[in-house]
């Protein structure tokens, strides 16, 4: 007869062969598959994403509930847990590849559902490490099957509160592919795809016949849908970017980001913006440049860097303080923004205004990029959207026309009257409301037919018009707050943005919160 320390002990050791077992999803064979293709397991990610020692797994002992399925599906296809991410607390999914291809069943669906409610409920981030084959037949089938498997509402109704983040580390169909677009920070893993079905489905429904990478390769993200904010040529990569977004990013909605003490002088003087700025206006820059000259530590990170490159949208810190940048590109169409600038714009407007990040804005555009297909893209709708975004943020704002910021697009991007807190100008700055060469051929096109020589008259015009589009007179009249030396940049940023802080720190309203993700 066994004694109760026995039992005791049997039932200790019962349990620790199961965990033994859940460790390896669905099997060891499974495993080596994964690796041999390249890939880590999702626990290996885990362990890649989170402190040492700091992972609290949830649901280690769920496996699918389907007959005779138990003894391979632990975990159910998602491993999911509380772990912490560079000090800071956070809710963690990865998606086992190893179980079932990592597609959903109905336990992993309601594991995933249980985590993302208690990241919201105790205002934890939430990270994904996705790679899966979406919803698991035969789980989803029939009318009984799909009902209770629908988009869940705590996806649909995230509205920001705390900072979503997912890295697509294999190919990645239906679920992951719906988190991660209703995701705030994207990465992907070059070489895998991410899209609705895979390419057999698509085959087998339409008769379509495509490649993974042609599909929802990271290419057709970065050049054509936006929908992957960065790109990693490995998973160490991958994480490391989901780790410096992470950085810069409050832990929920009702914090402001975290300042950060550095050792750069806030009011240091730009040396180096002389030089970056060409002398002759009509010659392009990268303006990459000026704004590491301007953060701190020269630090910056992209955020939608291979989408609508006319436009920079990044993550600084000024004196310490997290702020983001909205800046032209001169290097591409001029610094002109088409229709994916003004959806790159919208969105990051929104994820600033939504974890309270102050916004800076670096002009220098001779206006929107205006064509056939723009307007058949609706570049009207896209340029008033900017807009709306724009007047609903409450966080701080700050504009500095660096050289030239013309028509519509010196309001979109945040000038006198848009809700900016302060607009500086530097000297070189031209604002008005058409390029000087259009503008006289407009305005004075008849006058200069009937002058005798052409050329004199309209070099006078030329220059009557840079007078006009000088920054003086719009200081003048107070629509500039100040006309400022181009090295003193950093420090009436960092001034600025002190002052626009002490009332309510950079806490903004939050009314695009709700705003739809990946617009």
């Amino acid at each position: 007869m066994k004694t109760h320390a026995n039992e005791v002990d049997d039932a200790v050791l019962d349990l620790h062969k199961r965990k033994q077992k859940a460790l390896l999803g669905g099997g060891q064979d499974k495993i080596d598959r994964q690796h041999s293709s390249g890939f880590y397991t999702a626990r290996e990610r885990i362990a890649l994403l989170a402190d040492d020692d700091s992972f609290l797994e949830l649901g280690m002992l769920n496996h699918s509930d389907k007959e005779g399925a138990a003894e391979k599906s632990y975990g159910d296809g998602l491993i999911t847990g509380l772990a912490k991410v560079d000090g800071r607390p956070a809710v963690v999914m990865a998606g086992d590849k190893t179980v079932f291809a990592g597609t959903e069943g109905a336990v992993h669906i309601r594991k995933s559902k249980k985590v993302h409610e208690y990241a919201l409920k105790r205002g934890l981030p939430l990270f994904n490490l996705n790679e899966g084959g979406g919803l698991r037949m035969p789980d989803g089938m029939g009318s009984d099957g799909i009902s209770d498997k629908l988009f869940p509402q705590e996806m649909l109704t995230h509205s920001r509160q705390v900072p979503l983040m997912t890295a697509i580390l294999g190919d990645s169909f239906g679920g992951p592919t719906w988190m991660a677009v209703s995701s705030d920070f994207v990465t992907m893993l070059k070489g895998t795809c991410m899209a609705i079905a895979g390419p057999r489905m698509l085959s087998m429904a339409t008769g379509q016949k495509v490649e993974t990478e042609e599909l929802g390769g990271w290419r057709v993200h970065a050049d054509h849908t936006g929908q992957s904010d960065s790109f990693g040529d490995t998973e160490e990569e991958c994480i490391l970017q989901m780790k410096k977004f992470f950085s810069y990013m409050p832990l929920n909605s009702g914090e402001e980001p975290m300042f950060k003490e550095t050792d750069d002088d806030p009011y240091r003087k730009l040396e180096r913006v002389l030089d970056i700025l060409p002398k002759q206006k009509n010659r392009v820059y990268d303006m990459k440049e000026m704004i590491k000259d301007i953060a701190d530590e020269g630090e910056m990170f992209e955020y939608k860097a291979a989408y609508g490159e006319g436009l920079i949208t990044a993550f600084v810190r000024m004196g310490g303080r997290t702020a983001g940048i909205v800046a032209n590109q001169p290097k591409k169409f001029a610094g002109a923004a088409g229709p994916k600038e003004c959806d790159k714009a919208i969105d990051f407007i929104c994820l600033c205004d939504s974890y309270h990040i102050p916004l800076i804005f670096l002009h220098d555009t001779p206006g929107f990029r205006i064509s056939q297909d723009a307007e058949r893209e609706k570049m009207p709708t896209k340029i008033m959207i900017w807009n709306q975004a724009l007047a609903q943020s409450t966080v701080p704002k700050i504009s500095v026309v660096i050289r030239k910021s013309v028509g519509a697009a010196y309001g979109n991007m945040c000038g006198p009257s848009m809700g900016a807190d302060f607009v500086f100008a530097w000297p070189t700055a031209e604002i008005n409301f058409t390029g000087p060469e259009v503008g006289v051929n407009v305005v004075f096109g008849r006058q200069l037919q009937e002058e005798t020589n052409q050329t004199e008259a309209r070099k006078k015009l030329l220059e009557q018009w840079a007078f006009d589009s000088s920054p003086y007179k719009a200081a003048s009249k107070h629509y500039l707050d100040d006309v400022i030396d181009p090295r003193d940049t950093r420090k009436y940023l960092c001034k600025a943005l002190e002052y626009a802080s002490y009332k309510n720190g950079t806490k903004s309203e939050r009314r695009l919160a709700n705003w739809p993700t990946g617009y």
